[in-house]
């Protein structure tokens, strides 16, 4: 039997122990399960407590269970839930019924939603939202999800494929009768405007400024500067706890260190990096090349200095850009430590004054931050596409619909090849044709059970 048409089973709550389990049966064999386990099918869709035996008639648990038939349930398939109390023991008497019951097996990651993607129950950007969904970390990932999940994307791209399909029938029917005098120039007007309709709304969603897609991994923020300056110290001022040695002696610090913090529901990754300086000690000097690699990647470099220290302009072009902007990289933000020692407060444009042993000065350095993140995501409320996959093929359909619109006066078979390329790349979008490539990639970063 193909894996496809084998049943599925898996925990689908919270890892063991807890006060309740959910273990779910997806296949052809769900129904065999329950009646195997619990005596009889319970009517679809309605709780029934149950006591589950095993092979020889011992009990395993007093549970509730759940049938809920195909087509109408979550994977188009069969599929039986059993809520069971949620220790280690529990678990495993139950898997190892279930495990006995012919051509059923334990699922892989994502199977239960690739299920339900191949069965019609949702789309891939509805997959997508669903994976984003249950990564989701900071509230603005979580409601950028859940529109995701709700069909944001994948209902406007459906009626986009519609539309340009009708366009093309159009197109391809003025073709059909080209001997019909002005048949096709009477089809072509109402082709031509339909193709410039969707041309605009699709350039619109492509033109929304900022990094939507970027919300679901967040930004980064290097913390960066010469050996002892308080970089370690700062980074525990931000995440409010001590993810740092602080020392006085420079060097201490070795190697990268990460912290995920919630900027106002914004995700933000800080790192603390070595002290950039010259130095013979072989570990050290890998700590520096790892903390120049960081602070180039980083979409915000904070170089800390102590005091009125002047700035070393070399040093900052060396990991970011030039002082006029050019160059590669992102922002960055001079920030003058231990003012509470007589050092100037937040100074010039880019330029902060902090104590970061007392806290002085953090408070506003987090204001523009969060500043700072937002005009990055832009206006992630109404953002519709999130991830890079999904913008490729929406610009591979709007370069498709502008080319229909310049070839239609050079003759409709070409335009109407070039509509049949923008309906495919939105079909690629939604995962209903030739997608087999990135199916595996999207639905093996799932967790067992989903």
């Amino acid at each position: 039997m193909h894996p496809r048409d084998q049943t599925i089973f898996a925990l689908s709550s919270g890892r063991a122990p807890s006060a309740i389990a959910v273990v779910r049966v997806s296949g052809p064999q769900a129904g065999l399960a329950l009646t195997t386990l619990a005596e009889k099918l319970p009517a679809p869709r309605q709780a029934s407590r149950r006591l589950l035996r095993d092979g020889a008639g011992q009990p395993i648990d007093d549970a509730v269970v759940l049938w809920f038939p195909g087509p109408a349930s979550a994977t188009g398939e069969d599929v039986a839930e059993f809520h069971v109390h949620g220790g280690r023991a529990v678990l495993s008497a139950l898997f190892g019924e279930i495990a006995v019951i012919p051509n059923i097996r334990a699922a892989e990651p994502g199977e239960f939603t690739r299920r339900a993607f191949e069965n019609g129950k949702l789309d891939l950007t509805e997959a997508e939202g669903l994976d984003d969904l249950i990564h989701a970390d900071t509230d603005r990932q979580r409601r950028q999800a859940l529109r995701q999940l709700q069909g944001l994307l994948g209902d406007r791209a459906r009626d986009w494929r519609e539309r340009i399909i009708e366009a093309s029938a159009l197109i391809e029917a003025g073709i059909d009768f080209s001997d019909e005098g002005d048949v096709p120039a009477q089809l072509r007007a109402p082709a031509i405007k339909a193709i410039e309709a969707l041309h605009g709304e699709i350039a619109e969603v492509l033109a929304v400024q900022g990094h939507s897609e970027r919300l679901r991994e967040g930004i980064v923020v290097a913390i960066a500067g010469e050996p002892n300056v308080g970089k370690s110290t700062l980074i525990n001022q931000l995440a409010r706890r001590e993810v740092a040695i602080v020392s006085p002696h420079a060097g201490t610090t070795r190697d990268v260190i990460e912290v995920q913090l919630d900027l106002d529901g914004y995700p933000v990754t800080v790192i603390d990096t070595a002290g950039i300086r010259e130095t013979d000690d072989p570990v050290e000097q890998e700590g520096v090349r790892r903390a120049r690699a960081r602070a180039e990647a980083a979409d915000l470099v904070l170089w800390l200095v102590e005091g009125e220290q002047a700035v070393d302009p070399g040093a900052l072009r060396c990991l970011r850009k030039s002082e006029d902007g050019d160059g590669p990289g992102g922002s960055v933000w001079i920030v003058r430590n231990k003012i509470d020692l007589g050092a100037g407060a937040t100074g010039p444009s880019g330029e902060f004054g902090i104590s970061a042993r007392r806290g002085d000065g953090i408070p506003e350095l987090v204001d523009a931050l969060v500043k700072f993140a937002s005009d990055f995501f832009g206006a992630t409320e109404g953002a519709v596409v999130t991830r890079a996959r999904q913008r490729e093929l929406l610009s591979r359909a709007s370069e498709s619909l502008s080319r229909s619109l310049e070839l239609l006066g050079d003759g409709e078979e070409l335009a109407a090849e070039e509509l049949r390329a923008a309906a495919y790349a939105l079909g690629r979008l939604l995962g209903r044709v030739d997608v087999e490539d990135v199916l595996g990639a999207i639905f093996q970063k799932f967790c067992i059970g989903k």
